[in-house]
This record gives structure tokens, C-alpha cells and sequence, in this order.
């Protein structure tokens, strides 16, 4: 796997670990605790580590606008009734597809391979259906 897979699989972890503490707003002192705590007993590449933090404080300081998208793009599941590691897949994803850095299907590729992994049964075909009608939206200027 490389130093960005890993990066990604680490950050699902975190912000896992994050989004169980059930609280609307995450203040930044408990995310940047969530990441160290998660460090401390999950030593990991230094690339994908540093791509790790960044993703979970990109999404944690703009989570209400990302799940907005979501949102609007799931339109069979509200976002309180998926299952955890779902929405935090799509997070990530979404998050990925907002920057615009990577390409759409890699974005897509590596967050359909996080579901299947840590997901449910149906995860991974969720996650893709949901994150193509967010690059759709993105790419029509919906965002």
C-alpha cells in the first residue's frame, strides 16, 4: 500500500475515533488530541502521516459544509442514519473531490477500497454511487 493509502486508511481511523464522541462541533484542541492518541499506538510512515493530519483537520474545519454535500448527493440515507464508517468514508472522499488534487476516480477507487475493507457488505457500491453524484455536483459548480 502506498505512503497516500495508508494516509487514508489512518485518517478513516481518526476521524472514526472522532465522529464516536457523538458531538456536533469537534473542537480543534480534540482533534489535534484525537490525532496525537491515535499516533502514540499506531506508528506510521512519516508521508502518510503528515497526509493523515492533514485530511482529518481539513475535514473536521469544514465537516458541516462536507456533510451538506453529502447530504444532498445521498438521497435515500440521511447522513445521522449511516453507518459510521460510511460517513466517514464519504468524508474523506468528499473532502478529496473538493480540492480538486487527485483525479475523480482515484478519489473514488481508494474510498470504494476503504468501504469494502472496514465497511458493510454493501459499502463499497454505497460509497460509489454516493461520491459520483458529489464529483457530478462538484463539476457542475453545485458545491
Amino acid at each position: 500500500m502506498g505512503a497516500r493509502s495508508d494516509g487514508r486508511q489512518s485518517a478513516l481511523q481518526i476521524l472514526f475515533a472522532l465522529d464516536a464522541q457523538e458531538a456536533e462541533a469537534v473542537a480543534h484542541d480534540v482533534v489535534e488530541l484525537a490525532i496525537a492518541d491515535f499516533w502514540r499506538q499506531t506508528p506510521g510512515a512519516l508521508e502518510g502521516k503528515a497526509f493523515a493530519d492533514e485530511l482529518v483537520k481539513q475535514i473536521m474545519s469544514r465537516r458541516d459544509a462536507i456533510d451538506e454535500q453529502i447530504g444532498r448527493a445521498s438521497r435515500t440515507w440521511r447522513l445521522d442514519r449511516m453507518a459510521r464508517v460510511d460517513r466517514n468514508v464519504l468524508r474523506l472522499g468528499t473532502a478529496e473531490l473538493l480540492e480538486r488534487d487527485v483525479p475523480r476516480a482515484v478519489v473514488i477507487d481508494e474510498a470504494v477500497e476503504l468501504a469494502k475493507r472496514f465497511g458493510g457488505e454493501g459499502s463499497g457500491v454505497f460509497i460509489n454511487g454516493v461520491l459520483d453524484r458529489i464529483a457530478e455536483d462538484i463539476e457542475q459548480g453545485a458545491s
